[in-house]
């Protein structure tokens, strides 16, 4: 069990959290969510004892062994995969380290196999012969192919590292685990993997997650990081968010009977304060009118931007054609032979393991990349909006703020108050206009990608990614405009809900083709016969 007592952090005049007062027991996994810069990775800090609050204590049940996500993709460039995931567990490994070393030494004493004896014991003790096996599971588990067991960490490619950090933080049945982001960068059949993993671990979990698909399957519990406080809630993330919708609506009702209740009070006195016969009355009801006060509610630091895509001309029936695209990137062929036909109304969703062939497509479509061999070709009738995964190009280096970057892309009316209105509608008021393009944070860029897209009135959207980066209650905002859209969509994402609620027509990409079907996600992924497909092509 983990213990928060009074726990204060403040920077500056900013206040993160105040007089938080938790427990967090055995066999519950809390979902940690609250708004961008809420501070919930900080928390975890706290929790993981990397950063020391200002006021109170964080404590862990005597001998309980404590997991953390580390989130340095290059903290262990030189060492062995399969070693990085042991040393997940401290203490084991320092043994295995000592042992080896004892073993190892020339001039082997008495003292030395005294200690060694010792050492194995406690080795044995916290299951030490089957480290190695049970790391092995974790990264098979996780989509780490046998072959990579043995590399250098610096031989990974970036998203087979957070795998490798992942398994590390699973290794040897921690008691209380902290899990920032864990999803991020993992393929579905890994996100899947870590639920069935997470649903079936019987000690502490507290994660930090977008993904509300995930945070349902897994959480017991919800810890609502609002207001400098934290509120636990028992429910998954659903349950929580329908709670707490209810919980204002029933607050704003009791005010609003309230206020009518002062009315007729207020009215009652101005009528009779001046009868002599209903003085008395007026007096009481006076005193009854004092007592009553409005239930101080608090606007959420949660804000939702509006996101709206509005299309200048339908579109026709003559959308897309795509036929035998092939390219090949540092001597890999990510794309081979693809070809599809994209209708009116079809909201793609860009699915499969290699990340790079979906981007790459993307690319392609957007003509920011020529392919190898084949062809593709927009209808007539067709605008394309695109939303690339790296973005950086659109930011860095350049001097202008938030109302003169996007001026750059308003092709009906780019006067200032317009400008200003619509950054206002995605979250950036005030003076926050004015701050300079080049500065923003990762969230903050995609929404100024995504008015970029907003203001192009494309009737076809091109999204690779468009959730990284977000909160919450921006993914929702953009998920709903998406549903809303009247024209066609072509996506990548790994937000399974997402991809659920968005998506009518599902396209892998496999090493072998692509496998192209008209239905949902949840529909795509139940399908056994697919399955067994899709096993086949990435054999």
């Amino acid at each position: 069990m983990i213990t928060v007592t009074n726990v204060s952090l403040r920077y500056g005049d900013r206040k993160l959290f105040e007089d938080i007062n938790l427990k967090f027991t055995p066999g519950n996994c809390y979902g940690l969510i609250g708004a961008n810069g809420a501070g919930k990775s900080t928390f975890v800090k706290i929790l993981s004892g990397e950063i020391e609050p200002q006021t109170g204590s964080v404590s862990i049940t005597p001998g309980e062994r404590l997991a953390v996500l580390k989130q340095d993709h290059f903290q262990y460039e030189d060492e062995e995969v399969l070693k990085v995931v042991v040393m997940g567990h401290t203490r084991l490994y320092e043994i295995m380290q000592e042992k080896d070393a004892i073993y190892m030494k020339a001039d082997f004493s008495e003292a030395d196999g005294m200690r060694a004896a010792e050492l194995e014991g406690e080795f044995a003790e916290l299951n030490g012969w089957e480290a190695e096996s049970e790391a092995a599971i974790l990264l098979k588990g996780l989509g780490i192919n046998e072959t990579l067991h043995t590399k250098k960490m610096a031989e990974l490619a970036g998203s087979e590292k957070v795998k490798v950090l992942l398994a590390q933080a699973l290794f040897g049945k921690p008691d209380i685990l902290l899990l920032d982001e864990p999803t991020n960068h993992l393929d579905i059949k890994a996100i899947q993997w870590l639920e069935e993993f997470l649903i079936n671990f019987e000690n502490t979990v507290i994660v930090v997650s977008h993904d509300r698909h995930f945070l349902n399957k897994v959480c017991t519990n919800i810890a609502d990081l609002d207001f400098g406080k934290i509120q636990i809630y028992v429910g998954n993330y659903d349950f929580w968010y329908e709670s707490s919708q209810l919980a204002s609506r029933m607050a704003q009702d009791a005010n609003k009977k309230k206020e009518e209740k002062i009315k007729e009070l207020q009215a009652f006195i101005a009528r009779f304060s001046a009868n002599a016969s209903k003085s008395k009355q007026a007096t009481s009801r006076k005193k009854l009118l004092d007592k009553i006060t409005l239930d101080d509610i608090q606007p959420s630091s949660r804000r939702y931007p509006f996101v709206g895509f509005s299309p200048n001309r339908e579109i026709g029936n003559d959308l897309l054609r795509v036929e035998g695209l092939s390219k090949t990137i540092d001597g890999v062929k990510v794309l081979d032979n693809v070809s599809f036909i994209m209708d009116k109304n079809d909201k793609i969703a860009l699915v499969g393991r290699n990340e790079i062939a979906k981007t790459t497509l993307f690319k392609i479509l957007a003509g920011e990349m020529e392919p190898d061999a084949g062809t593709f070709k927009w209808g007539v009738t067709t605008s394309q909006a695109y939303f690339p995964k790296d973005n950086s190009e659109y930011f860095e280096g350049t001097d202008l703020n938030l109302v003169d970057w996007l001026r750059q892309f308003s092709p009906q009316d780019d006067s200032e108050s317009f400008l200003r209105g619509f950054l206002g509608r995605m979250l950036f008021s005030g003076d926050e206009v004015l701050k300079k393009a080049s500065v923003l944070s990762g969230g903050e860029k995609v929404r100024c990608m995504l008015s970029k897209m907003m203001l192009s009135g494309s009737n076809v959207l091109l999204l690779d990614e468009p959730t990284n980066h977000l909160d919450l209650e921006s993914i929702t905002a953009l998920n709903n405009g998406l549903i809303s859209f009247k024209g066609s969509i072509i996506f990548a994402s790994h937000d399974h809900q997402f991809i659920q609620t968005t998506a009518n027509r599902i396209i892998d990409i496999t090493p072998k083709g692509i496998i192209d079907k008209q239905m949902s996600y949840d529909e795509y992924l139940e399908n056994n016969e697919l399955q067994k497909q899709l096993e086949e092509m990435y054999a």
